[in-house]
C-alpha cells in the first residue's frame, strides 16, 4: 500500500533534482532542463494538493453535489502554468541558441571569459 505522503515527498525530490541541475551544471542546455524539471515538479505538487481520494468531476456524474468533488481551480492554474512554462522554455532555448552562435559553446564559464 502506498503511503499518502509518498507522492509529496517524490514531488519535492523531483524539485530538488531540478534545482540541483540549475545550480551545479555549467552547460546551458542542462540548466534549461533543470528549470523544466523544477517547473513540472511545482505543477505536479499543485495538482497533488487539490486531489481528493474518491473525488470525481462534478460535470460527469448526475447528483454529484452529494459526492466528494475535486476543485477545478488548481487544475486550471496548472494548465495556465504549463503554457507559460512552455513559452519560457522556448525563449530560453532561443537565447541559448543565439549564445551558441556568438560564442560557439554552451559552457557558461567560457561565455563569461569571452566578454567583449
Amino acid at each position: 500500500m502506498i503511503h499518502s505522503w509518498l507522492p509529496y515527498v517524490l514531488c519535492i525530490l523531483l524539485f530538488c533534482v531540478g534545482v540541483y541541475a540549475v545550480l551545479s551544471k555549467k552547460n546551458l542546455i542542462r540548466i534549461i532542463l533543470g528549470i523544466v524539471i523544477a517547473d513540472y515538479a511545482v505543477n505536479l505538487f499543485l495538482i497533488l494538493l487539490c486531489w481528493k481520494k474518491g473525488g470525481e468531476a462534478p460535470i460527469l456524474q448526475p447528483g454529484a453535489m452529494e459526492q466528494v468533488m475535486v476543485d477545478p481551480l488548481p487544475q486550471a492554474l496548472v494548465l495556465t502554468s504549463i503554457v507559460i512554462g512552455l513559452a519560457t522554455t522556448a525563449f530560453l532555448v532561443a537565447i541559448a541558441m543565439r549564445l551558441h552562435e556568438r560564442y560557439g559553446t554552451y559552457d557558461i564559464t567560457r561565455i563569461r571569459e569571452l566578454r567583449g
